[in-house]
């Protein structure tokens, strides 16, 4: 190989690296790092609040939490509150021994909406009964997912869950860059 293709694969090479390194930053959305009570968690005494982290800082204004009790009654109760990456919200006294389910839906820094469930056990009943509905938060904030949806969303899916730009046209870039480099290193070997 001359000298001339070498340098040509080299930098058809970097090219397609630099293409498939930034489609990182294209995934970076929001991802739950935990939540209190933790997943799969089980409590004798019900939560006065439940709280969720996650890897950004959150907006209290984008973001829906529900607590949904074996029942299917909404036991959330007031605002949600935000600070950091952690946002939380009261919790009206537990009724039912049973799975809850916290549902959310956050809108993550580059403006994409996340969203699914976590879920803890409660073993003894609580002073609760049924509660009724809550209904959306004022100014038109974005409705938390029922546990059913949540569940659903919260399943394995592709890593384009979060609504961003899919990872396919890097690839087809960088097979075309560097298809196109390798092409030209060898007509100039030719030539």
């Amino acid at each position: 190989m001359t000298s001339r293709m070498l340098r040509a694969l080299a930098v058809s090479v970097l090219c397609g690296l630099a293409l498939l390194l930034g489609a990182g930053q294209a995934f970076a959305h929001t991802r739950l790092e935990s939540s209190d009570p933790a997943d799969g968690t089980s409590l004798a005494a019900p939560p006065q609040r439940v709280s969720l982290t996650f890897n950004e800082p959150m907006q209290a204004g984008f973001t829906a939490l529900t607590v949904v009790g074996p029942d299917q009654a909404q036991y959330q109760t007031g605002d949600v509150t935000a600070n950091g990456g952690t946002v939380s919200i009261g919790v009206r006294p537990l009724g039912p021994a049973g799975r809850y389910e916290i549902g959310y839906r956050v809108v993550s820094e580059d403006g994409h909406p996340v969203s699914g469930s976590v879920a803890f056990t409660l073993t003894t009943p609580g002073p609760g009964g049924a509660a009724v509905a809550t209904p959306s938060p004022p100014g038109g904030a974005p409705t938390a997912p029922s546990p059913t949806t949540a569940a659903a969303e919260s399943a394995p899916n592709p890593p384009d869950e979060g609504g961003g730009m899919p990872v396919w046209p890097w690839i087809v870039g960088a097979v075309v860059l560097v298809g196109g480099g390798v092409f030209a290193a060898m007509r100039l070997a030719k030539g």
